[in-house]
Order: C-alpha cells, then structure tokens, then sequence
C-alpha cells in the first residue's frame, strides 16, 4: 500500500511538472506570465479544483526556501559584474530603502483598509514588499524585449537583492507580533540585528563565491559532476549562513554573483545545468504555493486584498521607487518602468507562510491577502511590460552577438571559447572588415556548405563563421559582427536622425541650441557631458534630453568610452507625457528657474538661436542620409592584424 502510494504520488508530481513545463509554449505563443500560468496549474490541482490536499506549510516552505536559494545562485551567477557596477548603487537603494518605503507605505493604508492591527498592516507590507527575482529574470531575459542596459541592470540587480531585507522584516515583524512587545521597544535591537544579518551575510557570500571558485578551478572533477558540486557548493553556503545567523538569501546571491564573474572551469555546462535547475525550482515552488493556497477562502478577503493590491501597483511602489531613485537622475520613463516592474510573486506567498509557522491569529488571512496580491501583480503588470516598455520607448534595437558559445579546455592552454556568429548587412565583416589574427576563424557555414575560412573568401550575409577565442575578446567580435546604428529607418528614429562627433566641445550644442549649459558642463566634450549626466558611465542607448534637443548614445567601446552619437531635434514628440517621477536635476532647475525669473522673463518667450549660429551646429551635425554609412558605430577599438 505504501509503495502504490509512493508511485500515486510521484506519477501525480510528474505529470503536474509536464503540464508547467508544457504551459510554456502557451506563455510564449500568447504573452501570458508564464509564473502565472505556474501558479493556476497548483491552484486548479489543489483541493478546491482536482482534489489534492496539500496542507503542510512547513514542508512548502522548506521546499520553497531550497528553491529560492538555487535561484538567487543562479541570479547573481548571471548578472554581470559591469552590469551589478552600473546598477549597484540605484539596485541596492530600492532593495533596501525601498522595500522599507514599501513596506511602510502599504502598512499605513492596509491599517485603515483591512481589520488590522499597525504592526499586522505592516506585517503584510513586508510580505510583498520585495519584487520577484524569478518573474523579473524570466521577463526580462526570456521575454523578448531587448531594454536599455540601466534600466534592465537596475531592476535584474534589485530583484536579486531585496529578498533579504523582506524576509528580515517579516521574521522580525512575526516574532513581535508573536512576543507580544511593540516595535518601540525593540527599535536597537532590530537595528543590530539588521547589520549583524547582512553583514554576515555579505561576508559569507564573498568566502563562498571564492571557496566555489577555488574548489572547482583545483579539483579534476568530472565534467558531469562539476554542476552537481557547484550547486551543494551555493546550498551550503546558504545553509551555513543561516545557521551561525546571517542571511543565507544574500550570501548565495553574493556567492553567485562572485562565482560567475570569475575564470571559473565548464562555465558554459554549469550556466546549462543552473538555468535547468532554475527553471524546476520556479516550478516546483510555484505548484506547492498553488496547491497549498484554498481559493475559496479568498472570497471573504477578495476585494479589501484587489484593492491593497492596486494600491501596491498605482501608489506605493511607484512613491517608493520615485523617492529611491531620486538621487540618481533617472529619467521620468525609466522610473515610470521602473516602478511598475515591482512584480509579486513567489517570495511574497512564500513569506506569507511565516505567519502560520508562527501560529499567529490572523495567519490565514495573510497567507490568503498575499496570495490575491500576488495574483493581482502577476495579472496586471505581467501582462503590459511589453507595450509599456514600448510606449515609454525604452526598447533598444538588438545588437547580434554569438549565436552559440561552447567552452573548450585544451590541455597545456588557457580556457579558451568556440563562437559561432551569423554575418549580418552592413556588419563590419560584410562590408570588407578583416577578422583579427586573434580570433583564429576555423569554419565557415554557406547556405548549408561548410568550408574551411582559408577557402571561403569574403564573408556575406547569412553566413556562420566559427572561431576559436580566447575568453577575453568576446565583446570585441560582438562589436565586429554587430550591425550598424541605426538599421532601419525605424531605429533610425530611435537613435536620431543626425549624428555628431562626441568629442566635439559641448559649448558648440549650447551655441547652436541654447540648451543652457552650466560654465563647467560647456568646457566639456559631448561625451563627457554625457557621461555627467548619465552619473558617470554611459551604456548603449543610453539618452540625455538637453533643453529642446535630446542627444542618444549610439555606440560605446569597451572602456565605456563614447564612439557614436545621434542628435534628435523633435525629443518631445515620441516622448510619453509624464506628469510625475522628475529627477533630482529637473526638482533643482525648476526651484532655480522660479528663483531667477523676473516679470521679464515671464513676459517674453524665448527665441530661436538666430542665424548666426547656424554654422556652428553644421559643423557639430552631419545628416544621416545613409544610416549604414555611420561607420563610427562600427568601428571601435578592435585589434588589427599586423
């Protein structure tokens, strides 16, 4: 009887993950959030639908808290170490002070919304406080849309991040709630705990990332058993943290985070098996929360939960992110985007479970409210980031790259990288550009027909070329291969329709525009001034709206040096109306203009620059009449052969 029940349960479990598994051709075919589609599987099997009762809330958040780990090992092994620089500073300050702002906001307005204690309200507001770093990656990596590096960093590196400081506070808010005492009374010691956490936490990530590191790079193991060692590698981490009183959540992150931006051996076969392992642990955790949950428990909590929900979408979050990000000069759509990809998935309904662990008396309230909420979320923001990204005009045309990397490990030699790139128009290398010596170019693919390079002759379009490269220069034959900016004529709207040198003096764009420059910022070059107001770097796509006139960034080199740029003169008229999220400058410029301005000045509009200056922007601006002969988006800094 026991072994046909063992069979029962297995042949059910399997046949549940087929099904998630299956869901995914739905999900790409039709749009729909494919972690939704997850969810909805467990709820339909669970008791309320096909009849399984799956009651055991300490196992789901066992099983959900492994799951969570191997995702957050998997984040931070995919998140680049430029792209965690260029966002670490805006990520770590929504992960942080946002999820606080979060919390306290959502706290304050569930308070007078539902029957709840202040210190319950806030409770809830740290279950969803946090923003899902499996529905982010999955929508952001895998969802088709190509976003401006920024604003994607900021948001893959924030997801990754801010689970710790939500499940502090939840843990901490339960065992209040559970002692009896009042938050006033236990104000240092959360504080000390808060530091002692993450600072363990960051500590044991940073030894883990590099005992995972040493380990694998100094034991021979078997190329099938390395991926197997690396993942009970980042679960004792984890584990290990936990246990001596950091924050497992964040050391795996920052373990992962270390490992994968070292020379670490199979790098390839270990992304393989953690994206496969990624995607069984999103699903066996999203099916155990749906089984868990009872949807027809939800109907007396269903419209105070919708409205929290909406509150969470339309008002807290976006306030949160907006006062977050304010010292960083966001643009107001990239905060706008910013805000609304805030989704609620799988941690907050895991999180949601704490209450009942800690048998507190609303503890199936919170489970229920948290379960709407994340319902709600996955609904209404999973379903519109496409077009909203496409109406904010944060899509950036794609850029070609490898078509397939496999890692080789020749004896005697350093780790070296078989590439495969397909030829496209207007490439550097169909149009004449020689591969660098380098590169060692071994096979080329011709409708077809492979042939050795030496015979090939000159690359066309459509061909696949095969080189062996060191894992130094892949970034360098993305450049060589990519196609030119702008494309097309509808990416030639997206990156202006002139171009400009950006090592002009930026005084020649105040002259001819008068877009009113600060003394310092008019002794820059265009690409300085860029970089300034970009906070430092500036990234593909990256855009700076200049009084009347907006300069895109089209193309930079590996030492994040501006090669390209494209000048719009009409910014405002693709540019969505945004009546709130104004940034630090634009907040300084208008309590400067209303300052300055005289009756004067009212009175009279300002005049367009007179004639006299025209000539001066000729010389900065070149008409694109042929955007594929912008030969500075191409070039770079490749090495030549001698």
């Amino acid at each position: 009887m026991i072994v046909e029940a063992m069979y029962l349960v297995i042949l059910v479990g399997t046949l549940l993950v087929l099904i998630a598994a299956f869901s995914s051709l739905l999900a790409f075919r039709f749009g729909a959030p494919l972690l939704l589609l997850f969810l909805c599987i467990g709820l339909i099997a669970g008791v309320d639908g096909l009849g399984i009762n799956f009651d055991n809330a300490p196992l789901a958040y066992f099983i959900g808290s492994l799951a969570l780990a191997v995702i957050l090992f998997d984040s931070g092994f995919g998140t680049s170490i430029q792209s965690f620089r260029q966002a670490a500073a805006p990520a770590i300050t929504l992960a942080t002070l946002g999820v606080v702002l979060t919390t306290a906001l959502f706290g304050v307005a569930a308070h007078y919304v539902l029957d709840m204690t202040l210190t319950e309200s806030l409770l809830l507001g740290a279950i969803v406080g946090s923003t899902d770093a499996a529905a982010v990656f999955f929508l952001l990596r895998i969802g088709g849309i190509n976003i401006r590096d920024k604003v994607r960093s900021t948001l893959e590196v924030e997801s990754g991040s801010n689970d710790p400081m939500a499940i502090f506070l939840t843990i901490t808010l339960v065992e209040i709630i559970a002692s009896g005492t009042g938050i006033e009374d236990m104000g240092a010691e959360v504080l000390a705990q808060f530091f002692i956490q993450m600072g363990v936490g960051l500590a044991a990530g940073i030894a883990g990332g590099m005992m995972i590191v040493g380990l694998v790079n100094k034991l021979n193991l078997e190329r099938g058993l390395s991926p197997i060692f690396v993942l009970a590698l980042s679960l004792l981490v984890f584990s290990a943290t936990g246990a001596v009183g950091g924050s497992g959540f964040l050391a795996v992150y920052v373990a992962g985070l270390y490992a994968g931006n070292r020379q670490i051996r199979s790098a390839p076969t270990l992304k393989r098996f953690q994206d496969g392992m990624t995607w069984l642990a999103q699903i066996l955790m999203f099916l155990l929360l749906g089984l868990l949950a009872t949807p027809t428990e939800f109907i007396a909590i269903a419209v105070p939960a919708i409205g929290m929900a909406l509150f969470l979408i339309f008002i807290a979050r976006p306030i949160a992110v907006w006062l977050a990000l304010l010292p960083f000069n966001f643009q107001r759509e990239e905060t706008a985007f910013v805000s609304w990809v805030g989704l609620r998935g799988a941690v907050s309904i895991l999180l949601a479970i704490l209450p009942l662990l800690g048998q507190l008396e609303n503890g199936v309230i919170f489970f229920n409210a948290a379960f709407i909420i994340v319902l709600v979320s996955l609904i209404v923001q999973g379903w519109t980031i496409n077009p909203l990204a496409r109406r904010l005009g944060l899509v950036v045309p794609p850029r070609i790259g490898p078509v397939d990397k496999v890692e080789l490990e020749l004896p005697g030699t350093a780790s070296h990288e078989l590439l495969a790139y397909r030829v496209v128009p207007d490439s550097p290398v169909a149009i004449g550009e020689r591969i660098p010596r380098w590169a060692r170019p071994s096979l080329v693919i011709r409708e077809g027909k492979s042939m050795r390079y030496q015979y090939a002759g000159r690359l066309r379009a459509g061909d696949y070329v095969y080189l062996f490269i060191s894992s130094r220069y892949p970034r360098l034959l993305d450049r060589l291969f990519a196609s030119p900016v702008p494309v097309s004529a509808d990416d030639a709207e997206f990156f202006g329709s002139f171009s400009i040198d950006p090592q002009r003096p930026a005084r020649e764009l105040d002259s001819a525009y008068g877009i009113g420059l600060a003394d310092d910022e008019r002794e820059m070059t265009i690409d300085g001034l860029l970089a300034h107001r970009l906070g430092g770097r500036a990234e593909f796509a990256d855009r700076v709206l200049l009084g009347t006139i907006e300069v895109i960034v089209r193309d930079v080199d590996d030492q994040g040096k501006i090669v390209s740029a494209g000048l719009s003169l009409d910014p405002e008229s693709n540019r969505p109306n945004i009546p709130a999220f104004l940034s630090f400058r634009e907040i300084v410029q208008s309590v400067r203009r209303r300052v300055r301005r005289t009756p004067r000045a009212v009175a009279v509009a300002p005049s367009p620059p007179p004639d006299s200056l025209k000539p001066q922007a000729a010389e900065v601006i070149e008409a694109d009449t042929e955007p594929s002969e912008d030969k500075a988006a191409t070039s770079g800094s490749l090495p030549r052969d001698g």
